[in-house]
């Protein structure tokens, strides 16, 4: 891979058709099909399976209930305050939900939940980033980029193969 080549491919999952994006440092994004901002991939950009395999088939284990982290080389673009909110979701557990308030508590910006629900709802690496743990202080599920039913999906799968409580963990 060059450092200047964008590779893309699209993957087949049970939310629908995932397109992973990466560049030379790692998976720069995961777009859900139906996800209306997902941006047709641009003319520099190359489609190349065996560039994306190493995210392919972390994602595969995933849905199959293989994995519960994922080791993958990342490189998401955003402000940092959007890339100290990403980091703060890899370490919600697998199986586990948070509230909003609770992240925002997390990285000592409890005021600023409605900026932490914002990037949380800008963040380009899904599932690997799990901002689909991260649910209304009421235990209500609120938006999510693949759509509210991938968001129960995969909360759902998480909570049969880790054998939890869908809310554990939330306020």
């Amino acid at each position: 891979m060059t450092r200047d080549t964008i590779h893309y491919d699209d993957m087949p999952s049970p939310v629908g058709r995932l397109r992973l994006v990466a560049d030379a440092e790692g998976l720069r994004e995961i777009g859900f099909e139906r996800d209306r901002s997902q941006e047709a991939p641009s003319p520099h950009w190359v489609r190349s399976t065996p560039a994306l395999a190493f995210a392919r088939s972390q994602l595969e284990d995933y849905f199959a209930g293989r994995r519960q982290v994922f080791t993958l080389p990342l490189h998401p673009l955003g402000t940092p305050f959007q890339l100290a909110v990403w980091r703060e979701l890899a370490r919600i557990p697998y199986g586990a939900t948070i509230s909003y308030g609770e992240l925002a508590r997390r990285i000592e910006r409890p005021l600023a939940v409605r900026a932490v629900g914002a990037a949380n709802g800008r963040n380009p690496l899904p599932i690997v980033l799990p901002c689909h743990r991260v649910i209304g202080s009421d235990g209500s599920l609120t938006g999510f980029g693949g759509g509210l039913p991938a968001k129960r999906f995969l909360l759902t799968l998480e909570r049969r193969i880790a054998g939890g409580d869908l809310f554990a963990g939330a306020p």
